[in-house]
């Protein structure tokens, strides 16, 4: 037989608990809420600046780089015109078909893979570029027509000291960068632009990635990496007045013979594998002093809070506080004619290793107005002094030309064929 309890009990004897799993309650369901709210979110797909670069980083990426397997420049603007078509419904909500998974007629293949069906929007943006390859290929063929406007500046990042690369995870005519707060978003917007894309570019590489590495608002907190360190403190943030102007798009007077690139941008794409299992025994003391920051706030060595700027004249005894091989004083834009970068990276765990170490690192991804003054000199740097190499190989590289954004009746990348 059941025991009675009597509401008289549960109200007197069990207040405190009712109390806070009530409390529990309200908290979660705003939770809940905040987090739909963010699933429910949408980006334009059209305008001056292709969403994804100053975006607010969503948690999620699918990025995709695409060698082209036509030499018809006709079928390449065909492809970049589905794409376009296809990205602004998904960014929308919508399905990537102009029909839907369900909806046609069921003795053909469906235009849409179907398995965000029934997923909000989740913050969508998806991102195109244009590598090297489209505008000479690897034996300097022209096959497009674009060689006289490759811009300068778009040329394979040079072999830096130390990179381990492996071309299947390297290089690309092509990119997709797909950026959302659910996973399977992200992956699906990929998934079928790679199948619209059969027979005119395939997938040359992918790369996951969740938990973003830098914010690029001013309203998000500071996330941090896979060695437990705050990431990105110090990155260009869409309310910085000017900043990105100056550090991130391209002006039409950058290059003259690639004007079509005016209001876009360069993506550097650097795939950096982390020995973890080496870094995760090293002293806390010796951590802070690779990076250049506390662990736990994310200060800089030299006193202050995360947001401080760094003191590289303070000195401890006979020797600086901060390391002069420490990755915040190597990267420093004072070290390098105020050079910024606006960084979009993401952790990444792809299983482990031949040796039962967790394959994972950094996927580094970069908006730079021109990479040969605002990476290239940062990253050599990084390669032959920064204690950080010693627990990091870099294992991709790519680099792209981003387009402008694009205009209401046009493709992405309409200008450069104009």
């Amino acid at each position: 037989m059941t025991p009675r309890v009597s509401r008289r009990g549960l109200l007197g004897g069990g207040l405190a608990a009712a109390g806070a799993a009530g409390a529990f309650t309200v908290g979660r369901l705003t939770d809940e809420a905040a987090a739909q709210v963010a699933l429910d979110r949408s980006y334009d797909f059209r305008g001056a600046h292709q969403a994804g670069i100053l975006t607010p980083a969503q948690d999620r990426l699918h990025f995709a780089a695409f060698d082209v397997t036509t030499d018809d420049r006709d079928e390449l603007v065909s492809l970049l015109q589905d794409w376009t078509a296809a990205a602004e419904r998904m960014t929308a909500g919508g399905s990537a078909g102009e029909v839907g998974p369900v909806e046609g007629n069921p003795a053909l293949p469906p235009d849409d893979t179907g398995e965000a069906i029934g997923l909000p929007a989740s913050g969508l943006t998806i991102t195109f570029g244009f590598g090297p390859g489209l505008f000479t290929d690897a034996d300097g063929d022209d096959r497009f027509g674009l060689a006289d406007r490759q811009p300068q500046a778009l040329q394979r990042l040079p072999h830096f000291p130390a990179d381990q690369l492996v071309p299947e995870q390297s290089f690309g005519d092509l990119c997709i960068q797909a950026c959302a707060d659910d996973p399977q978003v992200a992956v699906h917007a990929i998934r079928n632009l790679a199948r619209i894309g059969f027979g005119r570019a395939a997938v040359r590489w992918s790369q996951l990635g969740f938990g973003r590495t830098s914010s690029t608002s001013t309203s998000q907190d500071t996330p941090r990496n896979l060695f437990g360190f705050k990431d990105g403190t110090a990155n260009l943030k869409a309310e910085e007045n000017g900043a990105a102007d100056q550090h991130v798009w391209v002006s039409a007077e950058d290059d003259p013979q690639a004007a079509w690139l005016a209001g876009g941008s360069y993506l550097v794409s650097r795939r950096m594998n982390m020995t973890i299992e080496v870094w995760d025994r090293q002293p806390l003391v010796d951590q802070e002093q690779f990076v250049g920051r506390t662990k736990g706030e994310g200060a800089p060595l030299t006193g202050g809070g995360e947001f401080d700027e760094p003191d590289f004249e303070a000195v401890t005894g006979t020797s600086p506080t901060m390391a002069v091989d420490s990755h915040v004083r190597i990267v420093h834009p004072d070290f390098h004619d105020g050079a910024r970068m606006l960084r979009r990276g993401y952790n990444f765990v792809d299983g482990t290793d031949a040796l039962g170490g967790l394959n994972a690192g950094l996927f580094f991804i970069a908006y730079v107005r021109d990479p040969r003054t605002h990476f290239i000199p940062i990253q050599n740097a990084m390669a032959k002094n920064d204690a950080l190499m010693e627990y990091l190989k870099v294992t991709g590289s790519a680099l792209f030309a981003v387009p402008a954004g694009v205009a209401p009746g046009e493709y992405v990348g309409q200008a450069l064929f104009a």
